[in-house]
């Protein structure tokens, strides 16, 4: 499996390609530039590695991470995903499928499967493969997402925190939606908001 990590748009948002080397499929997840040199930098990766981007996945429906779902979904023909809860979110362009706890993207040999974990936002997703872990705005290295802005809880991303995240092995390597990469391990020794889960 190839990761690619970008940062982009004005919050400066992870985005990441996710791509199988054989089959050469590929997603995008969370393309939110907003810039076309940002947008040229994704495509030219896309091209170096000749991938097929099947997907484009949001892990939730903020614009910092959707912005780019337009120029992504004319330039590669990708479905783009999103959870049922975070759909209405989208405009132009809008989901052409939805998703939920359990489902499982494939790529050739990789598999991503989605765990919902609301409390950043009623549809928050995190993208789970046999050793990292997309987390999108839930977990971030030393913090957590915002649980002020509609359809956020503080109740529900703890509970997604100590349920979905913190369960898994301390090795995984965490993506997240802003800020340097962690693993859990890290995150569950050192970060203050999870002592206490």
């Amino acid at each position: 499996m190839l990761v690619k990590m970008f940062t982009v748009g004005m919050i400066q948002t992870n985005c990441f390609i996710v791509g199988d080397a054989q089959t050469e499929e590929a997603v995008v997840i969370d393309p939110g530039f907003d810039s076309v040199s940002e947008a040229k930098s994704i495509l030219e990766e896309i091209e170096r590695n000749r991938f097929r981007v099947k997907f484009i996945i949001n892990t939730h429906g903020h614009p910092d991470h959707t912005s780019g779902n337009k120029t992504m979904k004319e330039v590669t023909g990708a479905s783009i995903l999103i959870h049922e809860y975070d759909a209405q979110l989208l405009r132009n362009p809008s989901a052409d499928k939805t998703i939920r706890e359990g489902d499982i993207i494939e790529l050739g040999e990789v598999k991503l499967r989605v765990l919902h974990t609301p409390g950043h936002s009623k549809g928050s997703i995190a993208l789970l493969s046999a050793d990292v872990v997309f987390s999108g705005d839930t977990l971030f290295a030393g913090g957590i997402g915002r649980y002020d802005l509609p359809g956020g809880s503080l109740e529900e991303i703890m509970n997604s925190l100590k349920n979905k995240l913190l369960i898994l092995p301390d090795h995984l390597k965490v993506y997240p939606g802003h800020g340097p990469v962690t693993t859990i391990g890290e995150e569950r020794r050192s970060n203050p908001f999870l002592q206490d889960l």
